[in-house]
């Protein structure tokens, strides 16, 4: 008997029943991944002394928002020719419960939102883009853990022992490909890089030094040169699901280099004005210097001294020529 598994089975269950209610366990991924960004943007915000009820408000207003643009995106972006080629696709687009949300259109919707309840709030855009950057990755990573249960989004065939098994019954299933075929669990390292993406956002917002810290929105800029990072790798090179193409290339590998390059202009813009900022804060410090103080540090009272003591020869020496300033 190996101690080592040679794959990773899938679950042979994605949903049940609750009295009349069904139960996805996607739903539930994703619900659970909101709880735990909303728990710990809470904690950050009231870290830096705000009003942790603000975070509530946003998350209030930026779930359904976020739903909506999650939905949007997937109809618009991820299979256009679906939803827009025939009456059937147009009457699913709002059936949330078939499937298909998409993370990129979430966090642009949400974005949305919360920037709402921060001008209704006189709070810090910037500040909270931050506080919740990390928060995002951990929401993602537990989130994907739901097409795990739905046996979908994987990667191509791969004979590595963390191969991920696919029902040959369910319609996911690659078509020609032997029974016992195992693929990349793509969820997984999806899942995994975000958590690493938290952990290091987390490390680059605790700077001692406030000159070493990553804030004032840049650790939001960061989450999405992360975030986008990573997405393009595994759909470049490993998803192999059903999705919009342009040039030959999955649609999704585009937006994600968006976001790369999003987050770098953005991170490039905040940095300028950051320092800025600190020349305009020292500029003003500088300025308003002991008059007593010399440019290069050396008290001027002291480069005075000649000037101000009293003679102790020449006592006939005429006022009119003291040089004392």
């Amino acid at each position: 008997m190996a101690l080592i598994p040679q794959s990773i089975p899938s679950p042979d269950w994605s949903s049940f029943n609750l009295g009349p209610l069904t139960i996805h366990a996607y739903a539930l991924c994703i619900m659970l991944g909101m709880v735990a960004a909303i728990m710990l943007t809470r904690k950050r915000w009231r870290d830096r002394g705000l009003d942790p009820d603000i975070v509530l408000d946003a998350a209030l207003l930026a779930i359904p928002m976020g739903i909506v643009g999650a939905r949007l995106y997937h109809v618009a972006i991820t299979d256009p020719t679906y939803y827009f080629g025939s009456w059937e696709g147009l009457r699913e687009i709002p059936m949330l419960w078939h499937g298909g949300l998409g993370i990129m259109g979430a966090v642009a919707f949400g974005a949305l939102a919360v920037w709402i309840v921060c001008r209704r709030n006189s709070v810090s855009f910037a500040t909270f883009a931050d506080c919740v950057a990390p928060s995002l990755l951990v929401a993602q990573a537990i989130g994907r853990w739901g097409n795990w249960f739905n046996q979908e989004l994987f990667g191509g065939p791969t004979t590595l022992p963390w191969g991920l098994e696919i029902s040959p019954q369910s319609g996911n299933f690659l078509a020609g490909m032997p029974v016992d075929t195992l693929f990349h669990p793509t969820f997984l390292y999806e899942s995994l890089w975000n958590l690493l993406g938290a952990a290091v956002l987390i490390w680059l917002g605790r700077s001692a030094r406030t000159e070493g810290r990553v804030d004032g929105g840049r650790l939001f800029a960061v989450y999405l040169i992360w975030y986008g990072l990573g997405r393009m790798l595994i759909e470049l090179f490993l998803r192999i699901d059903p999705s919009y193409t342009l040039m030959g290339v999955r649609i999704h590998v585009f937006t994600a280099a968006g976001l790369i390059l999003l987050g770098l202009v953005l991170f490039w813009i905040l940095s300028r004005r950051s320092r800025c900022r600190t020349d305009d804060g020292t500029a003003a410090a500088s300025s308003s210097v002991d008059p007593t103080t010399a440019h290069d540090g050396t008290e001027a009272a002291t480069l005075r001294t000649d000037a101000v003591e009293e003679p102790t020869t020449a006592p006939d020496t005429d006022p009119a020529t003291d040089r004392t300033r």
